[in-house]
C-alpha cells in the first residue's frame, strides 16, 4: 500500500485513561488510510523525529491513534487542540494477515491494545484477550466487547482476573485457529511460547525505536529467520508484524 504525508484535521485529542489520550483525525472515506497492524508516523513540531502510533481504528472516515505520553514527544502530541491539523506519515508497515473462515484469538497488553481494535473488526467474531498493569490503564473495553467475545486480566486484580493474558490464552487457545499479538516484547515472547506449545499460527507486532519509518535507516533492525538462514530486517518495512517463528526473542 502506498504512503503519503497527509495533513489531517484533527477532530478530537482527549485523555481516556492515565496518560492514554485517543486522537482521531478526518480523512476522506474513500481514501482508506491503513491496514490492521499498520502504523502512523506522526510529526511533532519542535521534535525531529516523528512518532510512530499503531492505527487504533481507520473508519467510517475518522482515523484513531491511542498512544501512552511517554517522553517529551507524545506530552507535546497530547498538548494538540481539536481544530488544527496534523502532519501525518501513513500508511506504514506490514500489518496483520486475517484470513476468512478461521478463528482468532487477539492478544494485546498494555499500549499494544489499541490495533487490536481494528484487527477485531476484520475478522469473524474474535476472542479478544487484553491485559494492563492495573484498572488505571484499562481502554476500549465497550469497544472490542462489541466485535467479540472479550476477557480482561490485570496484574494486580484491580480490574478483570488477576494473572496474564497467557494465563487465558491457554483457557482458549484449543478452539483458536491463530493469534494475533501485540504488546511489550516479553509478553510476546510468552504468547509465542504458548502457541508453539499447542502447535497455533501466531502473529506478533513488534514494538522498536524508529527513525524514518520507512526502511532507510537500521535504527529499527531485528534479526528474523528467513528460508533457513538469520537475517536482519526492519521493524517499520518488513513489520511490525512478523510470524512469531521467525522472530528472535
Amino acid at each position: 500500500m502506498k504512503y503519503d504525508v497527509r495533513q489531517l484535521p484533527l477532530i478530537s485529542n482527549e485523555e481516556i485513561a492515565r496518560g492514554i489520550f485517543d486522537m482521531r483525525l478526518r480523512y476522506e472515506q474513500d481514501d482508506l488510510p491503513a491496514e490492521c497492524g499498520q502504523f502512523a508516523h506522526v510529526y511533532v513540531p519542535g521534535k525531529t523525529l516523528r512518532r510512530p502510533i499503531s492505527v487504533c481504528d481507520a473508519s467510517d472516515g475518522v482515523l484513531r491513534l491511542v498512544y501512552q505520553v511517554k517522553g517529551g514527544g507524545t506530552k507535546l502530541m497530547s498538548e494538540m487542540k481539536a481544530g488544527g491539523t496534523v502532519d501525518v506519515l501513513v500508511p506504514l508497515g506490514h500489518g496483520f494477515e486475517i484470513k476468512k473462515d478461521r478463528r482468532y484469538c487477539l492478544v494485546g497488553g498494555g499500549i499494544g491494545v489499541p490495533p487490536m481494535l481494528y484487527t477485531a473488526k476484520q475478522c469473524d467474531k474474535p476472542v479478544i484477550i487484553t491485559g494492563f498493569r492495573d484498572k488505571s490503564l484499562v481502554i476500549l473495553q465497550e469497544e472490542l466487547a462489541a466485535e467479540g467475545e472479550t476477557l480482561l486480566c490485570t496484574d494486580d486484580g484491580s480490574a478483570g482476573r488477576k494473572g496474564f493474558v497467557t494465563d487465558l490464552l491457554r483457557e482458549k487457545i484449543a478452539d483458536t485457529d491463530e493469534v494475533c499479538a501485540c504488546g511489550p516484547t516479553p509478553m510476546l515472547k510468552a504468547v509465542a511460547a504458548v502457541c508453539s506449545e499447542f502447535s497455533k499460527p501466531c502473529q506478533v507486532s513488534l514494538e522498536e525505536r524508529m527513525g524514518c519509518g520507512v526502511g532507510a535507516c537500521l535504527v529499527c533492525a531485528v534479526k528474523v529467520r528467513k528460508n533457513g538462514e538469520e537475517i536482519m530486517q526492519h521493524v517499520c518495512k518488513n513489520g511490525p508484524v512478523f510470524n512469531a517463528e521467525e522472530v528472535f526473542f
